[in-house]
């Protein structure tokens, strides 16, 4: 249940916050296990004051580790155009690499 949400975290935080493909794979996530309601998993990672307000907004929020599986995981390869240059990330929640394609010379 939890992909869409981490591919919008991921996509959002690259086009809405300026991060690059490691930054925003490693970004802290949440994830929601029902589809209503208010309840949502929370990395420990996000500032503790932001955990208090949205739980003062009345999300019941329930922490999670670090860096936790349950928040979706996976690799990014992005080609840039303008350069010919192919970047890739891996998202440290699991094993896993991506390496990009080397430059042609």
């Amino acid at each position: 249940p939890n992909q869409p949400l981490a591919h919008a975290q991921f996509v959002s935080n690259i086009v809405d916050f300026g991060m690059n493909l490691q930054q925003a794979l490693e970004a802290p996530r949440f994830t929601r296990n029902t589809a209503t309601g208010c309840d949502a998993f929370i990395e420990s990672r996000f500032p503790g004051e932001t955990i208090k307000r949205l739980s003062a907004m009345g999300h019941e929020l329930t922490v999670r580790a670090e860096f936790t599986q349950e928040m979706g995981r996976g690799q990014a390869v992005l080609f840039d155009s303008k350069t010919g240059v192919h970047y890739a990330a891996s998202d440290p929640r699991a094993d896993g690499a991506a390496i990009p394609e080397p430059i042609q010379l």
